[in-house]
């Protein structure tokens, strides 16, 4: 593919440099290599190793089915780059197109990919965060460290009820641990899933042996005494009782990676990330997408057709993936040929023995209906709408059967759908019934759209 040109016919992409050494950034460098681009390529990345998948970080990781090693992405290391590990861009001047790092380098590019992705959000009071036993989990340098402490504990509170709270609780159980799981909302997962299905997930927590304290929240970390005063020994809760904890795992979201983006004129949301068009262009203060500005992964706000060009925040492996080889395809294609954001959204789960699979948002819905198998069964499918029309099918220990809902989503078709299923039973499907989700002040969102909420994953 050729790169594209100036109008008197000359080559004006020979530079690309891509901000974050992340799953996205990888994808956009072995995509634009692939794609036939020899220009020069640079990956900047705050870590010090390569790519990695965040994936099993909170699950096998934590177990120790895995290796923390065995997470990196190997392939990345034929992607024929420069790669600049271990420094931070700190700024970006698109004026004079350079991007400027921590060490004073300063990066000329024709096209640039900002692929900073997100980090953990910390316990918001400072002191307490700063003790040594209160952890975040979002790095593989986090999971690795967890998984050493996990060694030496007993009572491990996870503060969060989301999908990485959950995980880490399963994990957690799964190595003999005694857990607290402490959240705003009513159950767990209700910011991503909503109810009833989150009421299913707290029975499911609760025969595992979590001690869910749900409809709460921490009023103060007490620290020991003596040479234990860096440690949290107890945690108070709003509702006067006290937890006896060894270890406190914070997972109460995450914050997107823009702040070296201030100045340069972009539409950043502190909260949801940069904003791009449908080609994954950054889009100015302007409201203008910038042709030398491109963005992929957890870092984006990206309008989607299936939902009404409403722009959303996805942190989903596929996601990343996706992002990645469409920024790269369009920073070197010519305005005719760019491509636009079209795959839905996708996430995977597994905790407690149950795999939980979604496509599209079910943080869309207002609704939804059993359309096929049970709750109650740990094995189904749920399809999601929203006035009228499906948005998101969720799937229980049947990743399988997910995949002839995707048309439903894609096409906007009716709900609930009229379904001849051979697992349903004579009397039909049952009526769809309301879907609450946890509200705003409820939990702390990993992402969100004008649609709603999405998990991380």
């Amino acid at each position: 593919m050729s790169s594209p040109t100036d109008g008197l016919g000359v080559d004006t992409t020979r530079r690309v440099v891509i901000v974050g050494a992340s799953l996205a950034g990888h994808t956009a460098a072995a995509e634009l290599r692939r794609l036939g681009f020899d220009g020069s390529l640079t990956l900047v990345g705050d870590e010090m190793h390569l790519p990695y998948d965040r994936a099993p970080l909170s699950k096998g990781v934590l177990t120790g089915a895995i290796e923390p090693d065995s997470t990196r992405l190997v392939e990345a290391e034929d992607v024929e780059a420069d790669w600049l590990l271990g420094v931070a861009a700190v700024r970006l001047d698109r004026e004079r197109r350079l991007v400027v790092l921590a060490d004073g380098r300063q990066l000329p590019y024709d096209r640039v990919l900002v692929a900073t992705g997100r980090r953990a959000r910390s316990w918001p009071t400072t002191h307490e965060a700063a003790f040594d036993n209160v952890v975040t989990i979002r790095r593989r340098e986090d999971a690795h460290g967890l998984r050493g402490r996990l060694r030496s504990v007993r009572e491990v509170l996870v503060l969060g009820a989301g999908f990485i709270g959950s995980e880490v609780a399963s994990s957690c159980r799964e190595l003999g641990l005694d857990v607290t799981i402490v959240d705003r909302a009513d159950a767990p997962l209700e910011s991503a899933l909503g109810q009833p299905l989150s009421t299913a997930a707290a029975a499911l927590q609760r025969r595992h042996g979590v001690d869910l304290r749900m409809r709460t929240s921490i009023t103060r970390m007490i620290p020991g005494n003596g040479d234990d005063d860096r440690r949290v020994r107890q945690v108070q809760l709003d509702d006067g009782s006290v937890v006896d904890v060894d270890l406190v795992v914070v997972a109460i979201g995450s914050v997107p990676n823009t702040e070296w983006l201030a100045g340069a004129g972009l539409a950043v949301d502190p909260r949801y990330g940069l904003a791009c068009d449908g080609t994954l262009r950054a889009v100015t203060d302007k409201a203008m997408p910038d042709d030398a500005v491109y963005a992929a992964g957890d870092v984006v706000q990206v309008p989607h057709p299936v939902y009404d060009n409403q722009l959303i925040a996805v942190e989903h492996w596929g996601t990343a993936v996706d992002h990645g080889r469409i920024a790269a395809h369009n920073m070197i294609s010519g305005p005719g040929g760019r491509q636009t954001v079209t795959a839905l959204p996708r996430f995977w789960s597994n905790q407690f023995g149950v795999n939980i699979k979604s496509v599209g948002l079910p943080t869309a819905a207002d609704h939804l209906v059993v359309a096929q198998g049970s709750v109650e069964s740990e094995r189904g499918v749920l399809l999601y709408g929203r006035a009228g029309v499906t948005v998101a099918a969720v799937s229980l220990n049947a990743p399988r059967e997910l995949e002839p809902y995707v048309t439903l989503i894609t096409s906007r078709s009716p709900f609930p759908p009229d379904l001849n299923l051979p697992d349903r039973v004579p009397s039909g499907p049952p009526p769809p019934v309301p879907v609450r989700f946890a509200r705003s002040d409820d939990s702390t969102p990993a992402s969100k759209s004008a649609w709603g909420r999405t998990p991380t994953r």
